[in-house]
C-alpha cells in the first residue's frame, strides 16, 4: 500500500512546495500556491489578531517551525500557515510589529478625525446658541 499510495500523498505536497510564494508589503502579505487549482490568500497587518509559533519533534530537530497566522474572521482556525520557517521569531516579531503598527496608525486616524468631528460639532453648537 506504501508503494500505491506514495504519489497520491507526496505529489500534491511537492508541487504545493514548488508553487507556494509568500509576500509582504506595506499593506498585508499573500499567499499563492496551486497549478490547476490556484489559490490566494491576502491578509492585511490590520485584521491580524494572533500569531501562534509551533514546532514538532521533526521541526525542531531541523530547526524549523510552523507561523499560524489569526485573523479577525471569528474561526477557530488559522488564516494562513506559513510552514518551514528557518528564523520564525524574527518573521514572528516583524508581523507583530506591523499588526501594532497597523492598529496604531488606525487608532491615531480615528482619534484625529474625532477630534475634527467634534470641533465642527462645538461651533455649529455655539452659532445655534448664539441665533435668537
Amino acid at each position: 500500500m506504501t508503494v500505491v499510495g506514495f504519489p497520491f500523498v507526496f505529489l500534491p505536497l511537492y508541487f504545493r512546495y514548488r508553487t507556494l510564494r509568500y509576500e509582504f508589503d506595506g499593506e498585508g502579505m499573500s499567499v499563492k500556491w496551486g497549478i490547476l487549482f490556484r489559490r490566494e490568500i491576502n491578509l492585511s497587518y490590520r485584521r491580524i489578531q494572533d500569531i501562534h509559533l509551533t514546532r514538532n519533534v521533526l521541526q525542531r530537530w531541523m530547526g524549523l517551525a510552523t507561523i499560524e497566522i489569526q485573523n479577525a474572521s471569528g474561526g477557530t482556525q488559522a488564516a494562513t500557515k506559513i510552514d518551514g520557517v528557518i528564523q520564525a521569531e524574527a518573521l514572528r516579531d516583524f508581523l507583530y510589529s506591523r499588526m501594532r503598527g497597523a492598529h496604531a496608525d488606525e487608532e491615531s486616524h480615528r482619534g484625529a478625525d474625532g477630534d475634527e468631528v467634534l470641533v465642527l460639532l462645538r461651533e455649529i453648537r455655539d452659532e445655534m446658541r448664539r441665533r435668537p
